[in-house]
C-alpha cells in the first residue's frame, strides 16, 4: 500500500466519525458504554465477512473471534481464553461458529501441498476430512466436496466448543449458552443455519467429554 492510500485510511475515519455523530450525536458515547452482548461469534479471519454486519446488529452486540478457517483447537489459549471470557463475565446466551463457503484455509487444507507454518494449523481441517473420508470422497464434483467440507468442519468446530468445561458448566446451571453452528453464503450474502441439536449434541458428547458432571 503506498502512503497515499495508507493516509486515505485517516481521511476515511475522519469522515465516518462526521457521518455516525450527524446520525446520532451520542453514538459513540454511548459505544463506549460497557458492552453486554448475547452472542460470541467464531468466525474465520476473511475480509470479506464481518460478523455484525452479516447479522445486522449493531457494534457492541456480537463479542468476535476470528481466525482461518474458524477453528477450535484445544490447545489455542487465544479461543479458549475468549470463551471463557464470554461465558463467565459476557454471560453470552449463544456461541455460534460460522464459517464460509469459498474458504481458502479449508481448500487449503485439501491440497497436497507444504503450506509451511500453516502446516500444523491446518491439519486439524485434514483431520475433519479423515473422519469423514468415505462421505467426502464419494462426492464427485469438486466445488460441492470443497463446501461440504465446510459445512462438516463448521460441525466439528461446534462439537469442539461443546467440549469445553465452560459450556457445559454454565448450560447445566443456567441453561445457556446454545452452541449453533452457520454456513456464509458469498455469492448471496444469506447465513444458513446447519441445525444442529444442540442438547443432542451435547448428551452425545459427555458421554465421553463430561468435564462437569451433574450432582
Amino acid at each position: 500500500m503506498s502512503r497515499f492510500l495508507y493516509n486515505k485510511i485517516f481521511e476515511a475515519n475522519k469522515a465516518w466519525v462526521e457521518k455516525m455523530k450527524k446520525q446520532n450525536p451520542n453514538y459513540f458515547k454511548d459505544l463506549a458504554e460497557e458492552q453486554n452482548p448475547d452472542y460470541l461469534y467464531i468466525g474465520c479471519s476473511d475480509s470479506r465477512v464481518h460478523a455484525n454486519e452479516i447479522m445486522g446488529l449493531a457494534p457492541g452486540k456480537v463479542f468476535v473471534h476470528r481466525n482461518i478457517a474458524n477453528m477450535v483447537i484445544n490447545t489455542d489459549l487465544n479461543i479458549q481464553s475468549v470463551i471463557h471470557y464470554a461465558i463467565e463475565y459476557l454471560q453470552v446466551k449463544y456461541i455460534i461458529v460460522c464459517g464460509h463457503y469459498n474458504c481458502g484455509g479449508v481448500y487449503a487444507a485439501m491440497k497436497a501441498e507444504d503450506m509451511g507454518i500453516l502446516n500444523p494449523w491446518l491439519r486439524n481441517i485434514r483431520d475433519v476430512y479423515r473422519v469423514y473420508e468415505d462421505e467426502l470422497n464419494n462426492i464427485e464434483d469438486e466445488k460441492e466436496r470443497y463446501n461440504r467440507l465446510v459445512e462438516l468442519n463448521i460441525y466439528e468446530q461446534c462439537l469442539n466448543v461443546i467440549k469445553t468445561a465452560e459450556v457445559q458448566k454454565s448450560y447445566l446451571q443456567n441453561g445457556f449458552p446454545k452452541v449453533v453452528g452457520w454456513v456464509y453464503d458469498l455469492n448471496k450474502g444469506y447465513i444458513h443455519d446447519l441445525d444442529i441439536n444442540f442438547e443432542e449434541e451435547l448428551n452425545r458428547t459427555r458421554k465421553i467429554y463430561n468435564l462437569y458432571p451433574s450432582k
